[in-house]
């Protein structure tokens, strides 16, 4: 169990920056409904202005969600912290969520990195037991490897021990 005194961990300040980018693509694609509202305005078809002015503004309200506020409370509620008898790991913006990993369940461990990620040397570290995957996201690339390892180490040694 994790004793009090034991802080949690957080992710780093750059994990912020890549999600901006990753939220940015879906902000993108939220602009798309307007946009095509717009088209269909400036071709005279039927479209009254007032849906055309509201998913302007809804398209503009979600970005600033998306990109601004969002990402902050992400990074500011992400913990984790891990020891020799289990991961826990603390998230989420509306709903908290935590989670106890036992070592012994788990199965193997592995760090991985898409574009967004690698381009600001972010990792992050997929932890598989035999029911789900969880994952620590977006830590920086010696930190991940060294979280896997870690864990790696706990785990062979726990199963050692049964």
């Amino acid at each position: 169990m994790i004793n009090q005194e034991t802080p949690y961990k957080t992710l780093p300040s750059a994990s912020k920056k890549a999600w901006r980018i990753h939220n940015g693509i879906w902000a993108l694609i939220i602009w798309l409904v307007p946009l095509g509202l717009g088209v269909l305005l400036f071709l005279e078809q039927y479209v009254p202005i007032w849906i055309f002015v509201a998913s302007l503004g809804l398209a503009l309200l979600l970005t600033i969600l998306l990109l601004v506020i969002i990402p902050n409370i992400r990074w500011r509620l992400w913990r984790y912290h891990i020891d020799k008898h289990e991961i826990d790991l603390e998230h989420g913006i509306f709903i908290i969520r935590r989670t106890l990993i036992p070592i012994k369940r788990v199965q193997h461990v592995d760090t991985r990195q898409g574009p967004v990620l690698r381009s600001y040397e972010l990792a992050d570290v997929v932890i598989s037991t035999a029911a789900t995957t969880h994952k620590i996201p977006a830590l920086n690339e010696s930190t991940a490897n060294q979280v896997r390892s870690e864990i790696s180490t706990f785990a062979r040694k726990a199963k050692e021990d049964v």
